[in-house]
């Protein structure tokens, strides 16, 4: 614990919908929810418009559209939110060299280490420079907390929510902790709330009473101490600049149920292509290859095989999930694959051909088997990205990303989906709800809707009036795929 409040976290509000929301001006003020919008589809985040109707991170989009039928139902648009997450990340490196950024939207600042905190009122007034820089270069707004330990911090973030800040002065902390739920305490998660809670414990005040020896009795030494120390408001933990990834994993639920066993084997293929894209482009190769199956009775198996070597071959990854998937019964129908690589390194095994024949002889063939509910990513292998706001990582949350018969992933990055090969296809493209399209006559815009044939385009951008709505021929030939506009600089002028 430090003597002055010279942690930050900052905290982006509603991020991905507030980006949606500065980004096409007429959904300004209104109930915007972006995640998948399929039958499978589970929300990302909901602004602050869609959160009073009861709708929220996780939840599965169709339980969304009956809570707020007439809210903006938009794809993610992953590109634009890593643009604005590193402007943001950006002016938070200018105030220390110590910045642990947590995910797109959420970093801890240690400002002491950038000499631009000492006290409460240097960091008070860092905190409220923050918040201004941030709107101007961004149009948007974040939550700031300030203390003298990580966790504290976070819990002021979330108490200034939404567009606030709050600084916990040192040795106020257990009188400000005392009244909170335990669930603010990091690690206090549904079972553990409803434990301490069958035991009369609901406060943070409460728990710190109970004593560390009560606590241990109840949930066991490790989180018993760990609980009793966040009680108090004790927190040693440093903020640390960089944060290695253990693992990068890719996943896809489908809409329908597969069956066909060709079918699976080819989504798992394409699902290692994908994710040795993204182990490649974070600069690690891997040594365990991880297959994930949840099947139609929402049972989930994991199934894992250890090469020689770390790899980033996409042949090898791909080979070793398919030795995986032999091993998995899928005759009653598949609704979720993933494939993961974890034991991360930075180098790759030179002997790619030996590591390929050998993985599975000897070091090969480790199994881990676990059964979990809808929702629940059994141990080695996360959801891909950044699936509810707030979360390491980025990609289409679950449901976002794999429609059946198509390669719906590239939903999320904002462009039309389509089968390939023949002009046909060009008939059948797909423009999903919120995507970036461009006109020849009417500029930039984005998609609205389409269905029966057509495509329904609101011609607007960041910077403009809300802007007209005209409806085109799914192949209108004027009409294509753009590049997300930035959220602040000058609008372009639509006819």
């Amino acid at each position: 614990m430090r003597a002055a409040p010279t942690i930050l976290h900052l905290d982006m509000d509603a991020f991905y919908a507030s980006v949606e929301q500065a980004s096409k001006p007429s959904l300004r003020g209104k109930a915007v929810i972006v995640g998948g919008l399929g039958p499978r589809g589970v929300v990302a985040t909901a602004s602050y418009e869609a959160r009073r109707f009861g709708v929220h991170s996780a939840m599965p989009t169709a339980q969304a559209r009956r809570l707020c039928p007439n809210g903006a139902y938009l794809i993610p648009r992953f590109s634009l939110y890593r643009e604005v997450s590193d402007l943001v990340m950006g002016l938070l490196r200018e105030l220390s060299p110590l910045v642990e950024p947590l995910s797109l939207d959420e970093a801890f600042v240690d400002l002491e280490a950038g000499g631009t905190a000492f006290d409460s009122a240097s960091a008070r007034a860092t905190g409220e420079r923050l918040r201004a820089d941030i709107a101007a270069a961004t149009g948007l707004s974040g939550s700031v907390g300030l203390a003298g330990s990580k966790m504290l911090a976070k819990v002021a973030s979330e108490e200034a929510k939404p567009a606030g800040l709050l600084l916990i002065e040192p040795g106020t902390e257990r009188e400000l902790l005392a009244p909170m739920s335990v669930r603010t305490l990091p690690g206090v998660g549904p079972a553990t709330g409803e434990h301490l809670r069958r035991a009369g414990i609901t406060t943070v005040g409460e728990l710190a009473e109970a004593g560390e020896d009560e606590l241990v009795r109840m949930v066991g030494k490790a989180h018993g101490v760990g609980l009793y120390r966040m009680a108090l408001g004790l927190d040693d933990r440093p903020v640390v600049a960089e944060r290695d990834a253990k693992s990068v994993s890719v996943e896809d639920t489908f809409d329908v149920d597969l069956h066909d066993r060709v079918r699976i084997r080819f989504e798992v293929q394409r699902l290692a292509d994908r994710c040795v894209g993204r182990l490649r482009a974070s600069g690690h190769s891997g040594r365990t290859i991880v297959l994930k199956v949840r099947r139609y009775d929402f049972s989930t198996l994991t199934r894992s095989e250890t090469l020689r070597g770390p790899t980033d071959d996409p042949s090898v990854v791909r080979e070793a999930a398919a030795r995986l998937l032999e091993g998995v019964d899928t005759t009653g129908g598949v609704r979720l694959l993933g494939v993961g690589v974890t034991g991360l390194a930075d180098y790759t095994q030179e002997d790619l051909f030996a590591q390929a024949l050998g993985a599975g002889a000897e070091e090969g063939g480790a199994v881990a088997e676990g059964v979990g509910p809808e929702g629940v990513a059994p141990e080695g292998i996360a959801p891909e990205g950044v699936a509810p706001e707030g979360e390491q990582g980025a990609g289409e949350p679950d449901g976002a990303g794999a429609a059946a018969g198509t390669a719906a992933a590239a939903a999320g990055a904002g462009g039309p989906v389509a089968e390939t090969g023949g002009p046909e296809a060009v008939a059948g493209r797909h423009w999903p709800a919120g995507s970036d399209v461009r006109h020849a006559l009417y500029g930039p815009g984005w998609v609205q809707g389409s269905g029966v044939g057509r495509v329904t385009v609101r011609f607007e951008q960041p910077g403009s009036p809300p802007g007209r709505v005209r409806t085109f021929r799914l192949d209108d030939p004027e009409l294509e795929s753009s590049d997300p506009l930035p959220l602040v600089g000058r609008a372009e002028g639509a006819a």
